[in-house]
């Protein structure tokens, strides 16, 4: 901590105090710091080693579209290091989600997703800009937009499935093939990656996000199916009311018809729907099958939680009805029926701030 604190000292030209430390992962350390004039910043320092390497070039870069995240102060690609603006304590969508208020919870959603069709919208025309930045900050490496891993888990998938008993359908690899990216080469929109509900703060200004470290330029439609699935790659899962859902999807897909009126269209809009839900329930089974072999709870620390087994099956349950891919929907059904069914574990059940029990009290 010391040695970051000189570092980012030095890029700002003034002494930093009173270090907080924020979480940060594995791959960096984040730090809430008072300059010498009494301002708060966040300093976020990066390990020395590949991986988080490329999670600052993401970072560094998408944060410098000025879009929808926290002030960029200083960037020290050496160290590497970002200082940034403090947003302050305002709620995540996660907390609001996870607490009493369903007002809050569901004004809290709609705005993150308009919030997420905006910085689709806003940079759709900005790709060059987004690679000159990325060729700045994380030369020689691969951006993330380049990471063929929606072909990788296509790939990987009838492993998974081999080692947990299920046969693979005949057909599946070919429907997993034509989905390609799920309308990214149409439909791009910059997204800073992981656009999980405690990555933002519903701040008095708006939503603004939080965490570029895999900032990129993908499919709207892979952003608009965390609205319906919900969440797609997170831990915080749980399921929410219909109306609510359709909601927030309705206002990201408001947002984007913006930049790409074709997906005005209901039929275009749909198809790109269910490619995206497929490509990330795969997704989901290649990451988490392997690990439900003793469930565990989706976060080490925080609570109320689901668990990956939980998860797991909701997934599938919203994929078994999937049209347009009768292989990839048989291969869910057989997970649901080969492979869930032994699992001794409850139905997820909704966010707690829409559990029936809630909406009772409200009522009375």
């Amino acid at each position: 901590m010391d040695w970051i604190l000189r570092a980012a000292a030095e890029l700002l030209e003034t002494d930093l105090t009173e270090p907080v430390d924020l979480g940060g992962s594995r791959r960096s350390t984040v730090l809430r710091c008072r300059t010498g004039s009494g301002e708060s910043v966040i300093v976020k320092a990066y390990a020395d080693e590949p991986e988080a390497r490329r999670c600052f070039a993401a970072e560094a870069a998408g944060l410098s579209f000025g879009l929808a995240g926290p002030e960029v102060l200083r960037v020290d690609p050496k160290v590497p290091l970002l200082v940034m603006a403090d947003l302050g304590d305002s709620p995540t969508l996660a907390d609001v989600l996870l607490g009493n208020d369903s007002k809050a919870a569901g004004e809290g959603l709609v705005a993150w997703a308009r919030g997420l069709g905006r910085l689709a919208t806003k940079s759709a025309h900005r790709r060059v800009e987004f690679r000159q930045l990325w060729a700045r900050y994380g030369p020689g490496m691969t951006a993330w937009d380049d990471e063929p891993w929606i072909a990788r888990d296509a790939a990987d998938l009838p492993t998974v499935l081999d080692a947990a008993g299920v046969t693979v359908p005949a057909g599946l690899c070919e429907e997993l093939a034509r989905i390609g990216t799920a309308g990214g080469e149409e439909y791009p929109g910059f997204t800073p990656g992981d656009t999980c509900p405690d990555n933002n703060l519903l701040t008095p200004r708006g939503l603004r996000l939080l965490d570029f470290e895999a900032a990129c330029y993908q499919s709207v439609f892979l952003t608009a199916a965390y609205c319906r699935m919900p969440f797609s790659t997170c831990w915080c899962v749980f399921t929410l009311p219909a109306g609510i859902a359709q909601k927030a999807e309705e206002a990201f897909r408001a947002e984007v018809v913006s930049a790409y009126p074709a997906l005005a269209d209901d039929s275009v809009w749909q198809d790109g729907m269910r490619r995206a839900v497929v490509v990330w329930t795969v997704n989901a089974t290649v990451r988490l099958l392997p690990r439900t072999v003793e469930d565990g709870p989706m976060h080490r620390t925080r609570r109320p939680v689901a668990t990956r087994r939980q998860v797991l099956r909701h997934r599938w349950q919203v994929a078994s009805t999937v049209e347009g891919f009768p292989a990839f929907a048989q291969t869910v059904q057989r997970l649901l029926r080969e492979v869930a069914r032994e699992w001794d574990v409850a139905p997820l059940p909704r966010y707690p701030a829409f559990s029936p029990a809630r909406a009772d009290q409200e009522l009375a």
